[in-house]
């Protein structure tokens, strides 16, 4: 159990070390200088050596990462170089409303995908058929262009929500419960979203792990004491689809927070992904790997707490 442990634990280790090389690799290959954005197109040889001595990108790269990564360690993340602002403060700002949309449309997805698999388990074989083509074409939609979409339809169209920010010009003058009314409108799209995307994918993994557990002795042996279809579909072959929803719960992290990042530079949303981009878009090295570094630290730990959520729920890969 120790060794496994300390194994899982190189393993998250190291797959973050790999998304930070990785990161620090790919923005220096891309196009374009940091000292341009600072200096200015306008500016001399000698101004941009200048800048770029004073931030370091002189320095040879294996000595750019090694100092990074040990500044990182400490917790100091740096500064950023388009604003000036501590990266640290940066994040710090973003994550709670980047937790906030990733979590509701975790839950709602999880949700929304497990009782479509539960009406295709009991349902006509059309109803499969129908509940099937939805769900794939769900989850094959692009997150960006589903986001257009829906503010075309819900924005321009109906008129009836905002499509982005966080809250209205006027929330801060706003009552406590019209405020509230204003952010939950300005929440409802982007969790609409992701939500969609997600339940597709949920759904048809669900659906999986159910109709392969019909084939199971115990199932024949419930409907042959006389229960119910219903109490058989609830109590026994939903609780057996459990684990692998669990597994599935943390194989999706990834594509959620990189779904999310998208979906909030179209909504304006003023989490990591808004941070993120921000910082892709004017070469700012600090903000850029300060966030990737957490993003990959966040879905780590959350791979890992699905894995000892599946051997709560599954006695059989607990006791392996």
């Amino acid at each position: 159990m120790l060794a496994r442990a300390v194994f899982r634990l190189s393993a998250s280790v190291a797959i973050v070390l790999g998304v930070v090389v990785l990161t620090f690799v790919l923005l220096r290959l891309a196009p374009g200088d940091p000292a341009v954005h600072l200096a200015g197109p306008a500016a001399t040889p000698e101004q941009l050596d200048a800048v770029r001595t004073t931030l370091g990108l002189d320095r040879p790269l294996p000595l750019q990462l090694s100092g990074w990564l040990g500044r990182a360690l400490r917790g100091d993340w740096g500064v950023s170089l388009s604003t000036g602002r501590p990266v640290g403060a940066m994040l710090a700002a973003a994550w709670p409303w980047t937790a906030l949309l990733v979590t509701l449309s975790l839950g709602l997805s999880y949700l929304a995908g497990i009782l479509i698999a539960l009406v295709q388990a009991r349902g006509t074989p059309r109803t499969d058929t129908l509940l099937s083509v939805l769900s794939v074409s769900l989850f094959a939609v692009p997150g960006y262009w589903l986001a257009i979409l829906l503010v075309w339809l819900f924005t321009y169209e109906l008129r009836w929500l905002p499509a982005f920010g966080a809250a209205g010009l006027d929330a801060d003058f706003l009552a406590p419960l019209p405020q509230l009314l204003d952010r939950l409108r300005h929440l409802f799209l982007p969790v609409l979203t992701l939500t969609l995307i997600g339940a597709g994918g949920a759904a048809r993994f669900v659906r999986g792990a159910l109709f392969d557990a019909r084939t199971e002795p115990f199932i024949a042996a419930a409907e042959a004491r006389g229960l119910s279809e219903s109490r058989v579909l609830v109590r026994h072959l939903l609780r057996q689809a459990i684990g692998p929803v669990v597994t599935l719960l943390g194989l999706s992290l990834p594509a959620l927070f990189s779904g999310a990042v998208f979906v909030e530079g179209i909504f304006a949303w003023p989490g990591v992904g808004q941070v993120l981009l921000r910082g892709v878009q004017s070469r700012d090295y600090p903000v850029v790997m300060a966030a990737a570094t957490v993003s990959a630290i966040l879905v780590v730990i959350g791979t890992l707490l699905a894995d000892l959520l599946r051997a709560w729920v599954d006695p059989r890969v607990r006791h392996a």
